[in-house]
């Protein structure tokens, strides 16, 4: 018999959709962490509460629910639409709505949406997708109120902050929209302390593969959490604040944090952790607060988590590497400054030069990421970026053609001027085969896509990177990346072109 719970969190994904060929054993698995904190909170106030983590469990969306239904009894369904990075939820709706539309199907269940996406659409999910509910805002607050009404036999929800629902009307169902906006949490560590992990299946989630350069063949065990939720930064490409209506940005405490590290290394034998954070490196006392509690443990993690290159300071980086902090993620964007301006990241050439070979001194790794296609691009500034990249040859680099992700500045500014958007979400995807990045004034999408994938190649077969690389890591490292050029994403897009 199924088991009787208040509400079921689902994670939704298609890793085969998303990623392609990448997807079977080169791209990570990683934990759903919002549906984990969500879960915590709503442990928290009483509630009975299961996680299905579908890319996790690699069951098609048929088979996932098929199981879901059969092990549980809800009294909700909540689809907890994130991805692995912060801009990445509207990747995941294919998946989600088409879980949405089989539950349905299946059952009366009252289904809700919340995440990135739906916050930043929250009136166009409720008309498109099979849905009852959807929250415009954090999640928690919206989800536990919508439990309580169903609870109680409620058939109007105008009370509910964040939520928007459907009344039953002589003419059909009328979209209604919220009266109030959800509170963001205030104390977290009090209301959200961590991750509900004993939800999840932990053996089932593997790090991404440059984060284990050092051992290729440990992915696993792995784990992310977050020790901060938000950005105060206003870059344009970026829509990590939608789900919190403002550049919002709070943190856990150290304490809080390193307590859920201790569960993990403890409990788990996890030694690879990501930190989710968009901006970890930002706060400096949050920084080395939390650098002081896991040298005094001395773990002997493998950590890595995101910086800005005018974030990182001398005296973080010391202790960052001897708390286990092996890689920090840049967002470099762009080789050119003029470019760079328009995107918000107002640094020079020679800023990121300099700080990438501070952080290397320290023994840091750096991934930098690089974005194609930017609002001021053009093939010259393009090929200044993967100039640049060969110039400063991190350890490992990330290459994004630039989309206009529902929730972003590039979203308003693409409708604005009637440049064409993808017709379904999975075209949002970098590595989908209909992947659909921002076309801008200089460049159509097919350039900015043909030149992204050339990019990649160019720098992972380039002899400076391939001898750095088996002088750090190793030959293994190295059939490792042959592995990966040697997959050839197709792209609906090129074969057009072609």
């Amino acid at each position: 018999m199924p088991q009787n719970i208040d509400i079921l969190l689902i994670n939704p994904g298609d890793h085969r959709g998303t990623y392609q060929a990448l997807g079977t054993s080169i791209a990570a698995i990683e934990p759903p962490v919002f549906a984990g904190l969500f879960a915590t909170y709503l442990q928290k106030k009483g509630k009975q509460v299961a996680i299905f983590d579908v890319p996790a469990s690699q069951l098609s969306a048929e088979a996932a629910v098929s199981q879901m239904l059969s092990e549980y009894a809800p009294k909700l369904v909540v689809l907890v639409v994130y991805g692995l990075q912060p801009s990445a939820s509207t990747q995941n709706m294919p998946s989600a709505g088409k879980i949405a539309r089989l539950i349905k199907e299946a059952s009366d269940v009252p289904v809700m949406m919340t995440g990135t996406h739906p916050a930043a659409l929250p009136e166009r999910t409720m008309r498109e997708e099979k849905v009852d509910f959807v929250c415009s805002l954090e999640g928690p607050v919206t989800i536990l109120k919508t439990a309580e009404a169903l609870a109680a036999g409620a058939t109007d929800f105008s009370a509910i902050p964040s939520l928007w629902w459907k009344r039953s009307t002589a003419s059909g169902p009328l979209i209604m929209p919220p009266q109030s906006a959800e509170p963001l949490i205030a104390d977290l560590d009090g209301e959200m302390p961590g991750i509900a992990w004993d939800l999840l299946d932990m053996r089932r989630y593997r790090a991404h593969n440059w984060h284990c350069f050092d051992h290729i063949d440990q992915r696993a065990p792995y784990a992310s959490i977050h020790t901060s939720l938000g950005c105060p930064y206003k870059c344009n490409f970026c829509c990590i604040n939608a789900p919190f209506g403002k550049n919002a940005y709070r943190m856990w405490s150290a304490e809080t944090v390193v307590k859920e590290i201790d569960h993990l290394v403890q409990h788990y034998g996890i030694k690879n952790i990501k930190f989710v954070d968009e901006m970890f490196v930002l706060n400096r006392r949050h920084v080395l607060d939390i650098c002081d509690l896991l040298i005094e443990r001395n773990y002997d993690l493998n950590i890595w988590a995101y910086a800005r290159v005018d974030t990182v300071k001398d005296d973080m980086l010391a202790k960052l590497r001897a708390a286990g902090f092996n890689w920090l993620a840049l967002g470099i964007e762009s080789g050119s400054e003029h470019v760079r301006d328009g995107a918000e990241k107002s640094f020079s050439s020679q800023d990121i030069i300099d700080v990438v070979r501070k952080i290397q001194a320290h023994g840091i790794r750096v991934m930098g990421n690089y974005i194609f296609g930017l609002p001021d691009d053009t093939h010259a500034s393009m090929q200044a970026t993967l100039d640049l990249a060969l110039e400063l040859n991190c350890e490992f680099a990330n290459f994004y053609s630039a989309m206009a992700y529902p929730g972003s500045q590039l979203y308003g500014l693409a409708q604005q001027q009637g440049i064409a958007l993808p017709e379904h979400w999975g075209a949002y995807s970098q590595h989908a085969y209909d992947c659909l990045p921002l076309a801008n004034a200089n460049l159509s999408a097919a350039e900015i896509l043909a030149f992204r994938d050339q990019a990649f190649n160019t720098y992972f077969a380039s002899p400076r990177y391939r001898e750095m690389v088996q002088e750090k890591f190793g030959q293994k490292v190295l059939d490792h990346l042959d592995e990966v050029l040697a997959i050839s994403l197709p792209r609906k897009l090129l074969e057009r072109e072609a």
